[in-house]
């Protein structure tokens, strides 16, 4: 039972900042996520482009998302 002590002494509360900016990264991945998923499903999309150009730049953003998610990730745990 002694160890138990001295593994949650590993964890260490965030700061402020890190915390912020934790919650930044979290809420920029959701925002091209959706983005993503937005401009793949949305039928009156408001710029003429091709349906296949169209389809191509939703998934790009939502492989971006999921690289910043990545990022974040490593650098917080």
């Amino acid at each position: 039972m002694r160890g138990l002590g001295n593994n949650t002494s590993k964890f260490k509360q965030k700061s402020p900042t890190k915390r912020f900016l934790s919650i930044l990264g979290l809420a920029m991945f959701a925002f091209y996520f959706i983005l993503g998923i937005l401009v793949i499903f949305w039928d009156n999309f408001p710029l003429d482009i091709d349906p296949t150009y169209k389809n191509m730049f939703g998934i790009l953003l939502i492989v971006y998302s999921f690289l910043r998610f990545a990022r974040l990730w490593q650098n917080n745990f």
